[in-house]
């Protein structure tokens, strides 16, 4: 932890990749794990693009329950030490798998989130734009007024990921000299080419998470345990530098 917050401090940039473990202390399951949201829709049938144009009735049933957690959650202990890492000067951006917007929530401000967010939703015939605060969960799919289907602004498999947000990560990964990957299996791409990024320009990959992942191998340092316990425990040993 000490040797961590010396190459935090020493850095002259540091940026982060998140992902769904450090929101399920928050209350919110993550995707792959055996009580993750995967075990209750099977993603074969809800977790495509041709799912939900083929049948949003039934895809809306987990959307549905997806806001619900969402509403109830509020941002823990890890998502405040980012954000404090933020405001310090130390954190440059974080680019967050997540749809649940509790980095920003928490006071996090340049938040790319490269997998889209809940909050906000569109029409898919006109383009029409609502908050998820408009939309009634006793009718699915909801209908826009012009009689299309509403859906939420997250990236489907099959769909391509936002642009701008992957031109934005990627140009932050290209100038940073340290990556804190926290809550994430790097499993997924593009999103796990970031720290590849980092670390090809000789950066240093910070890896915190319950277990090890996909990008353990590579990691210069491996915190192990709560990103609830080990992020504002980090943020503490920085100061103490400072």
């Amino acid at each position: 932890m000490k040797e961590v917050a010396k190459v935090i401090k020493n850095s002259s940039s540091v940026i982060v990749l998140t992902g769904a473990g450090i929101s399920t202390e928050s209350g919110i399951p993550d995707f792959r794990s055996k009580n993750g949201l995967w075990s209750r829709y099977d993603i074969e049938e809800y977790g495509y693009i041709h799912n939900l144009t083929e049948n949003p009735g039934k895809v809306w049933r987990m959307f549905a329950d997806m806001i619900k957690n969402f509403g109830k959650a509020e941002p823990n202990r890890a998502h405040y030490a980012l954000a404090e890492l933020e405001k310090m000067g130390i954190v440059r951006a974080i680019i967050t798998q997540n749809v649940d917007s509790l980095h920003t929530r928490a006071g996090s401000r340049n938040v790319i989130e490269i997998h889209g967010n809940m909050r906000n939703l569109y029409c898919m015939a006109c383009g029409r734009k609502y908050e998820y605060t408009d939309i009634n969960l006793d009718i699915l799919p909801p209908g826009c007024i012009c009689g299309g289907v509403i859906r939420p602004n997250v990236i489907l498999f099959g769909e391509e990921l936002p642009r701008d947000a992957i031109l934005k990560a990627y140009f932050y990964a290209e100038r940073s000299d340290v990556i804190i990957v926290a809550g994430t299996s790097c499993a997924v791409y593009p999103a796990a080419e970031i720290p590849l990024i980092v670390k090809r320009k000789g950066g240093k990959i910070v890896e915190i998470n319950k277990e090890e992942t996909e990008i353990t191998h590579l990691a210069d340092y491996s915190l192990r345990g709560k990103l609830g316990d080990i992020l504002p425990k980090l943020v503490e040993e920085i100061k103490n530098l400072l």
